[in-house]
């Protein structure tokens, strides 16, 4: 495996901004936030741990509000104790919560912006699955609402902004697939599922490079705005490195 599609596990995160209520970090792709039954792997909480240990020491309980999944890089917001996990959680639960991403489709769409409704469900459901938390937009699902903005055009793809009305499972790359143009580096919703359960077992190969083009989905929580109190909070990340990079390979479309 080579320097240039190896995805180092480490915890690697910057952080935005930090008051004595919360820390909000950005992470990169493939960290997983919260650890797993897995020993011995680099999580962001066991990152923000040793950032903050002499803070927990002295009573800090560090709390995820927002999780992404391991590929996806960007905004993580972390309450520092209970009463702003509260706060944040019911803003949540509310949705008083704008979250903004940036995600590199694959081709090119008819629209310069689009607003999909359309409910999602596990697909196990309705259907056997191989892959048990694999979603899919079906009658019996949840609502679910997503919003595209195309940005720029690239030979080949295009990248847009996100703006999730609600926050189900892999909402995003669910209803990117139901527009039939999936997320670039997509291992469950892009060309062929069988690509995630043959990452799971042998890891990355040349046969998935050449057909999903990035180890990981090409997905960015760029912003996160929400109320606390009687402040606005907001948080920005610019978009991770390894997306611009591949960007850059490609020449831009005049629009």
């Amino acid at each position: 495996m080579s320097d240039e599609v190896q995805l180092a596990c480490e915890p690697d995160f910057d952080v935005l901004a930090e008051s004595d209520d919360w820390i909000a970090v950005s992470k990169a792709a493939p960290l997983i936030v919260h650890p797993t039954d897995k020993k011995g792997q680099a999580t962001l909480l066991c990152g923000l741990q040793q950032l903050l240990a002499y803070e927990i020491v002295n009573g800090v309980k560090l709390s995820i509000i927002n999780r992404l999944d391991r590929e996806t890089s960007g905004v993580v917001l972390v309450a520092k104790h209970k009463s702003a996990a509260r706060a944040f959680n019911r803003a949540m639960e509310r949705r008083e919560v704008a979250k903004g991403y940036l995600a590199i489709m694959d081709g090119q769409p008819e629209w310069e912006e689009v607003v999909v409704d359309q409910p999602i469900g596990n697909q196990r459901d309705e259907m056997e699955s191989a892959i048990w938390l694999k979603q899919r937009v079906m009658p019996s699902g949840r609502e679910s609402v997503t919003k595209f903005n195309v940005l720029q055009r690239y030979e080949g793809f295009c990248l847009v902004r996100v703006s999730p009305k609600t926050g189900r499972m892999h909402q995003i790359r669910v209803h990117a697939q139901w527009l039939g143009h999936p997320l670039v580096g997509d291992k469950i919703y892009g060309p062929n599922e069988r690509f995630y359960l043959e990452h799971i077992e042998s890891g990355w190969s040349a046969s998935m490079a050449s057909k999903l083009m990035l180890p990981r989905q090409a997905l960015h929580a760029e912003s996160l705005k929400m109320q606390y109190g009687e402040v606005m909070l907001k948080w920005h990340a610019p978009l991770a490195d390894d997306l611009v990079q591949f960007l850059s390979r490609y020449p831009r479309l005049s629009r």
